[in-house]
């Protein structure tokens, strides 16, 4: 596939690094042929960069697999994922998931992203629903000093700010992209 017909969320493989495209600007001047600078993030690594390439160039576009599964408990150093269905179990290192780490509740559900056989990562909900284990008690009234909302900590030791009326107990919705408070679950 030429590199200037690249889209967003493309997977694809240059010089035996597998990439996933972010962005992609096409850049065109009258002397010139068209460059294509794209954004992209390895797969492999997490790196983001960005790589220019004249049209022409072709890249070798490649096929992910996706797999609903579902996070069971963390053993140590791994984490540990069943699929639902066939009740396969597959363990991840913790090290390669610590941006992951603060949204997996137990039996919460993700997709698992692999190439051929070598699994890449795992792909989060937009929103997950955790518990909080310990905040402060919101005093009525008390929406001046610190904006109407205070510290919560939830079930997986994450700490976000909620609104006064949040108690010990709820369930809240957490954004997986910018790790804020949401609503209610």
């Amino acid at each position: 596939m030429n590199v200037t017909e690249l889209r967003p969320g493309n997977y694809f493989e240059d010089e035996n690094t597998l990439y996933q495209v972010i962005d992609i600007l096409l850049n065109k001047t009258a002397m010139r042929k068209m460059v294509a600078k794209v954004k992209v993030k390895n797969v492999r690594t997490g790196a983001i960069t960005e790589i220019a390439r004249n049209s022409g160039y072709d890249v070798e576009l490649v096929s992910i697999t996706k797999k609903n599964m579902q996070y069971l408990y963390d053993s140590g150093t791994t984490l540990v994922f069943m699929d639902p269905k066939t009740y396969e179990q597959v363990e991840l290192p913790k090290a390669n998931l610590e941006h992951e780490i603060p949204y997996l509740a137990p039996n919460g559900e993700i997709v698992m992203v692999s190439y051929e056989d070598e699994i890449l990562g795992i792909e989060l909900p937009a929103k997950v629903a955790l518990e909080v284990v310990e905040t402060e008690a919101g005093v009525r009234g008390d929406t001046i000093s610190n904006g109407g909302s205070k510290d919560a900590k939830l079930e997986t030791g994450l700490v976000i700010r909620v609104p006064l009326f949040i108690n010990v107990g709820e369930k809240v919705l957490v954004d997986t992209t910018t790790g804020k408070y949401d609503k209610r679950a």
